[in-house]
This record gives C-alpha cells, sequence and structure tokens, in this order.
C-alpha cells in the first residue's frame, strides 16, 4: 500500500478549477490520473495524448501493467484511460466514442474518469449508463470514476479496491458501481 499525497491531489485538482483553457483543464486531470495510477504496484510504462495511425482518435493515458498481486492483478495488461474534467456529466456521445476507441484497439477494457459523473440514470440504463451496458454486451467493461471518488482515496489499496468492485458491479448488475 502506498499512500497518495492528498495535497498534491488538490493542487492537481485546483490547477483544473484554475485553467483558462480546455487543454490546460484536461492537462491538470491527466496529471492527476498519471500520479494515482502510477502509484498503484505494477503500473508503469504511461503513453499520453497518443494519436492512432490516422491521426483520428488521441488516447489521453494509456498505462502498461504487470499484473503485480496487490496493484491490478486481474485487469488486462494494457489500461487505457479517456479523461473528461467537466463541470457536466459525460453525455453518451462521448462515452460512444471511447467505446469505439477501445473496441478500434481490441481492448476489453478501459476507465472513464468523468469529473461529474456521466448521464442518465444506472437503475434505467438511460443516456450514457446504456451505452456501458450495450459495451458489456459487446465484451468490453467501462469503468467510471469521478472527481468524488479520487478525492477521497487516502491510499492506493482504496484505488485498486474501488476498481474491483466497479468491475464486479458491473459484470453482476450491468451498471456501473458508485455513480449515480
Amino acid at each position: 500500500m502506498t499512500f497518495i499525497d492528498r495535497g498534491r491531489v488538490a493542487t492537481l485538482l485546483a490547477a483544473g478549477d484554475a485553467a483558462v483553457s480546455n487543454a490546460a483543464r484536461g492537462k491538470a486531470f491527466e496529471d492527476l490520473l498519471t500520479y494515482l495510477f502510477e502509484l498503484v504496484p505494477g503500473i508503469s510504462a504511461t503513453v499520453r495524448n497518443q494519436l492512432d495511425a490516422f491521426s483520428s482518435e488521441e488516447i489521453d493515458i494509456a498505462f502498461w501493467n504487470e499484473g503485480d498481486p496487490n496493484g491490478l492483478r486481474q485487469f488486462d495488461q494494457i489500461i487505457l484511460v479517456e479523461c473528461k474534467n467537466w463541470s457536466k456529466p459525460v453525455g453518451a456521445s462521448e462515452v460512444t466514442i471511447f467505446s469505439s476507441k477501445l473496441e478500434a484497439r481490441g481492448r476489453p477494457l478501459g476507465i472513464l474518469v468523468a469529473a461529474s459523473g456521466i448521464t442518465g440514470e444506472a437503475g434505467d440504463l438511460t443516456a450514457a449508463h446504456h451505452i456501458l451496458s450495450r459495451a458489456l454486451g459487446q465484451k468490453r467493461e467501462i469503468l467510471v470514476v469521478t472527481r468524488k471518488e479520487i478525492e477521497q482515496l487516502s491510499d492506493t489499496d482504496e484505488l485498486v479496491r474501488l476498481l474491483k468492485q466497479k468491475r464486479l458491479q458491473l459484470a453482476v448488475s450491468g451498471t456501473i458501481y458508485g455513480v449515480s
């Protein structure tokens, strides 16, 4: 277990909040997620803001996962992360785009970090929640993490447990854990 420096988390969130451009706001959020994930045992080799061969799609962050027993052992070796540091929930079209990116790369799992969550109701599978359910039926898991959840983390064990809970809940109920 590695402790998360809450001061650093607060500083990176504040930098995003104070940013004057969307690019700077997004970069601060990506910096935060890179910091958090690289603390998890077995996570390394971060690639950021990489365009595909056609320069048509960008992956915000990609992590290499060694599968450390204290980390994300049962997760894919390559974990793609989409960051949306928005003040409003992410809509179905953006979730569809991320799902499409995962599909195009043959990735079975991705993490969408949406500061304000996603649109719709989990229980009713409306709006963006419907897209998550549909992706699951296509053997793609999209986990959603919010700013509020990030702010509550104090160590890497909590981050790993949160991701495992979200993955389990998605598999069992077809909805995402902890996001309303």
